[in-house]
């Protein structure tokens, strides 16, 4: 068999395309392979649009990049030819090997993507030796390809919240399946606020869905994001996931600690000692000890925080609505008139607000803790990458980790 023979089977050329020439340019660094491909004289080509065959109108040269020929860069180059159709007039054809418009192979795309998956995408431009810039435009192709064909016509119920994009207060809000078991992000917008849900809506309605089918939202206890839902979603039942209550304590308990620490000193490891719930080291266990025996503000905001577990652990909703009353009243006495004692009095007062959105967590089974699981892994690939260029590009790399866009890479 001949090499040009092997060759044009290694790229899986079909007639009537082949390989007609190769040259190893050796004084490049790195070496450069190019392999030249033509078409058999007088061939007939498909139109791009109606798929008729039709003859060459004229011909341009054009030039991709494939996978490397063992260490060496490969270049395909052909002269493509437009054709002239009865119906469609003079059309580009797409050639076999490439997409129409890249400068790049599909199987060099196809590597491309399953790196960058695994990866920082500049990583992957060093390992592939192109720029990164050129790696993203295959990225958003492939991903936005995929994204159109999104199907959400059975979506009922979705969850949302915002992740932090760089810094500067810029921010991403996510938008989830709550009844896909894997890969749920369906939308991702760049801000936070009402216009996200706006244009979640939008979104929606755009891939099959309908905003009255969505029976279930599970979001945090935002005005602006409350507020949207109930203008959007208006069959919505609006659950506030618990894991948003236990973070709004949380703050409050670090902010009295912050605000305790300015006029006295407090046991060392306070901060992680009131603020871990398990796996505490020997240290913070002493300083939680001490912040037990000692007369500090840290301490009352610490106890009533640890008495949302006893809420948290009612069976039923009728038991978690007594629960949630008794525990404002008894929160509200221990308090005394400290003003650094605000934050938690603030946080009772937005616990009690929102009782009717929190108690709807026993009447739902939707969790918005896988929510906050996704959040680390978006922020572990920014955190990779060392943060992306703009929210675009963040958006891209969330819905490529955690979107049901699989079948992108059958396209190649």
């Amino acid at each position: 068999m001949e090499e040009r023979e092997i060759f044009s089977l290694g790229l899986g050329l079909r007639a009537p395309w082949e390989v007609v020439s190769q040259h190893l340019d050796a004084e490049k660094k790195p070496h450069e392979l190019h392999l030249g491909l033509a078409a058999d004289r007088g061939a007939q080509f498909p139109c791009p649009t109606c798929g008729k065959a039709c003859h060459a109108h004229d011909f341009k040269e054009l030039r991709w990049r494939h996978l490397n020929f063992f260490q060496h860069h490969c270049l395909l180059t052909a002269k493509v030819p437009r054709i002239r159709c009865p119906e469609h007039g003079v059309k580009r054809i797409v050639v076999p090997w490439a997409r129409q418009g890249s400068h790049f192979t599909l199987l060099f795309e196809q590597v491309v993507m399953s790196l960058v998956r695994e990866m920082p995408v500049a990583a992957a431009a060093r390992l592939v030796e192109e720029r990164d810039t050129r790696l993203w435009r295959i990225i958003q192709h492939y991903v936005g390809k995929a994204l159109a064909s999104l199907d959400l016509s059975e979506l009922v119920a979705f969850g949302f919240d915002e992740t932090a994009a760089k810094r500067g207060h810029k921010y991403v809000t996510v938008f989830v399946d709550m009844q896909r078991r894997t890969q749920p992000v369906v939308f991702a917008t760049p801000g936070k606020g009402k216009q996200t849900v706006k244009d979640f809506k939008a979104w929606l309605e755009a891939h099959g869905g309908q905003a009255e089918n969505v029976m279930e939202v599970v979001c945090d206890m935002s005005p602006a994001f409350l507020a949207a839902v109930g203008e959007e979603f208006e069959q919505a039942h609006v659950t506030v996931d618990w894991f948003h209550v236990v973070q709004l304590f949380n703050t409050a308990v670090d902010t009295v600690r912050k605000l305790e620490y300015q006029q006295i000193t407090l046991p060392k490891a306070t901060r992680w000692a009131v603020l871990k719930s398990t796996g505490l080291t020997a240290k913070q266990q002493q300083a939680l000890q001490e912040l037990k025996e000692g007369d500090f503000l840290t301490t009352i905001a610490w106890r009533i925080k640890e008495k949302l577990r006893w809420v948290r652990q009612a069976h039923t909703l009728r038991a978690a609505r007594w629960r949630m009353t008794h525990f404002l009243h008894h929160a509200r006495a221990m308090l005394t008139t400290a003003p650094a004692l605000d934050a938690i009095r603030k946080a009772l007062n937005t616990l009690q607000a929102h009782i009717p959105l929190i108690l709807q967590r026993w009447a739902s089974t939707y969790s918005n803790a896988r929510m906050e699981g996704l959040n680390s892994l978006f922020q572990a690939a920014r955190a990779r990458a060392r943060g992306y260029r703009n929210t675009q590009t963040f958006s891209t790399m969330i819905y490529l980790i955690a979107a049901p866009i699989q079948f992108i890479f059958n396209s190649t």
